[in-house]
C-alpha cells in the first residue's frame, strides 16, 4: 500500500456516502426526517502521556482531521450502521458492542432508553483508523451530539445549550440539558466502559477544540485559543494502548517512587510550556516536546523506530521540537511545525490544531 493510500484509506468512506441516497423508509411520521450531520475533531497529546492517569495535566490537541457521523430516523426499530470499516443492520432490541463498531454501539447502547425508533448511521473519516489520531473518541463525541440533535429536534445549534450540569447524564435526562461539559463526561463514561481505562483528554480535544489543557482528577478543561502547525510520522505498527498502559503499570509498580518524579517532570513541562504556548513561541516550546520525549522513553515506552523518527524530525528544517505522541511502543512521533524533507520508509502527514470542537453541520 502506497503511503498515500495509507492516509486515503479513511476518507474513502466519505465519498462512498456523501453520495449515497437515503433509504426510502427512512422518513418517521411526525418526526424530521432530515439527515443530521455532526463532525468531531481527531486528536494528538502534546505533553502528558501515561502521567494523565495520575493526576497530573496534559496537552491535548484538536487536529485538523474529522470523524463525522451522518443520522437520519426510521420508521421501524432497525439500526444500520455504515462506515469504510464495514456495515451492520440490527435492532434497538438486540444492540451489543461488538467490533468494527465498538464506540458507536456503546454510544447507542447508552442512549437506548431515549431511543423511540431506529436509525440510519454513516461513519465517515478524514483519516486512518489505523494511526493514533484519536478516532475512538472523535467517534464517540460525534455521534454523543448528533443523538442529542436528532431527537431534540435541535438542528439548527451549532453550539451546545447552556447548563450548569457537569455530571454524567442519567439515563433519564432530557436530550436538550446537554452541555459541552455534560457532553464530555458522557464520552468518557462511554470510553472507560470500553476499554477499561482512560484519561479523557482525547474526549476533550474533539469536544472543545484547539490545544486544551486537560486534568482527569481533580477536573481540569481549558481550551488554549492557538493553531500551531503540527506533523505526524507513523512508525508502521502499533501496540494497543490498554497493552501499554499495563506495561508501564507494571515498571511503575516496581518503582513508584521513580515513577511519580517523572510524572511530576512531566507536570512541569506543561507547566513551562503553558506561557510559550500563549506568547507564540514555539521554539522553546519545542525543546519541552524534546525533553518530554525523553521522560517518556524512561518509562519504557520508546522503541528504535520512534527514536529514529524524532531525531531524523528535530533535525529537519521547520521543526522546532519532536517527542512519541500518546502511549508509545509504536504508532507516531509528532513533530512541532512543518517540514518539507523527506523521511524515507515512514508515512509523513502534516496537520494542524483546529480551533473547532465539535460542531452540527447540518
Amino acid at each position: 500500500m502506497s503511503l498515500e493510500e495509507f492516509y486515503r484509506k479513511g476518507g474513502e468512506a466519505t465519498k462512498h456516502f456523501s453520495s449515497s441516497a437515503p433509504p426510502a423508509d427512512a422518513s418517521v411520521s411526525g418526526m424530521s426526517s432530515e439527515e443530521i450531520i455532526v463532525s468531531a475533531p481527531g486528536s494528538l497529546m502534546l505533553m502528558g502521556e501515561h502521567a494523565v492517569l495520575h493526576g497530573r495535566r496534559a496537552l491535548c490537541a484538536a487536529i485538523n482531521r474529522r470523524v463525522r457521523v451522518r443520522l437520519r430516523l426510521r420508521d421501524d426499530r432497525q439500526v444500520c450502521i455504515r462506515s469504510a470499516l464495514g456495515k451492520l443492520d440490527t435492532s434497538l432490541d438486540q444492540l451489543t458492542v461488538q467490533p468494527p463498531f465498538t464506540f458507536a454501539l456503546a454510544t447507542l447502547l447508552h442512549h437506548r432508553r431515549r431511543l423511540t425508533h431506529g436509525l440510519d448511521l454513516a461513519i465517515e473519516s478524514e483519516f486512518s483508523h489505523q494511526i493514533g489520531l484519536g478516532s475512538s473518541a472523535a467517534v464517540t463525541v460525534a455521534l454523543l451530539k448528533g443523538l442529542d440533535a436528532l431527537i431534540s429536534g435541535d438542528f439548527g445549534k451549532a453550539a451546545l445549550p447552556k447548563n450548569p450540569v457537569g455530571r454524567a447524564r442519567s439515563p433519564d435526562a432530557p436530550l436538550k440539558s446537554v452541555t459541552a461539559r455534560a457532553l464530555f463526561h458522557d464520552a468518557r463514561e462511554i470510553i472507560r466502559g470500553v476499554q477499561g481505562v482512560g484519561s479523557g483528554a482525547d474526549a476533550a480535544a474533539s469536544v472543545y477544540g484547539g490545544i486544551v489543557l486537560y486534568r482527569a482528577t481533580p477536573l481540569v478543561i481549558r481550551p488554549l485559543a492557538v493553531a500551531p502547525h503540527l506533523t505526524t510520522v507513523y512508525c508502521g505498527y502499533k501496540t494497543p494502548t490498554a497493552e501499554v498502559i499495563q506495561i508501564v503499570e507494571q515498571a511503575r509498580a516496581k518503582n513508584p517512587i521513580l515513577f511519580n518524579k517523572l510524572f511530576d517532570l512531566m507536570d512541569a513541562c506543561v507547566t513551562h510550556a503553558l506561557p510559550h504556548s500563549r506568547a507564540r513561541r514555539w521554539h522553546e516550546f519545542g525543546k519541552l516536546m524534546n525533553l518530554h520525549h525523553y521522560l517518556q522513553a524512561a518509562l519504557g515506552t520508546n522503541t528504535p523506530e520512534l527514536e529514529d523518527i524524532c531525531e531524523r524530525l528535530r533535525a529537519a528544517p521547520g521543526i522546532s521540537g519532536a517527542k512519541i505522541s500518546g502511549s508509545g511502543l509504536g504508532d507516531c512521533a509528532i513533530g512541532l511545525g512543518h517540514t518539507r524533507a523527506k523521511l524515507a520508509g515512514y508515512p509523513v502527514q502534516q496537520l494542524r490544531v483546529d480551533l473547532a470542537g465539535v460542531r452540527l453541520e447540518r
